[in-house]
């Protein structure tokens, strides 16, 4: 009697070790290649660099258009910006200036 006992644990046994196996199998997949994974981290990396060189060149444009706003500012402008934009935008001249076309 204690053969039949034994051998009827013995699939049953063998059937949940397989099925812990396949269990941690899919958690390791899901670990190397899941969305918070091993493969992932690589990925994130490399863009969240690329985040952070956009955020720079972002914020460098952002000082340069802020120092541009603070010389135009109406109270007290830039004497030099100001003739620069009305004789760009405006197409006027001293007449003892020398205008030289660009190519």
């Amino acid at each position: 009697m204690r053969r039949k006992s034994q051998s009827l644990r013995l699939p049953r046994e063998s059937l949940t070790q397989t099925m812990a196996l396949i269990v941690l199998l899919v958690l390791g997949a899901i670990a190397l290649a899941g969305p918070s994974g091993v493969l992932a981290w690589t990925e994130n990396a490399h863009s969240l660099e690329r985040n952070r060189q956009e955020i720079a060149r972002l914020t460098a444009l952002r000082d340069r258009l802020h120092n541009r706003v603070d010389l135009l500012d109406p109270r007290h402008a830039d004497p030099d910006l100001v003739g620069e934009l009305l004789r760009r935008d405006m197409n006027v001249a001293h007449p003892d200036e020398v205008i030289l076309p660009r190519k």
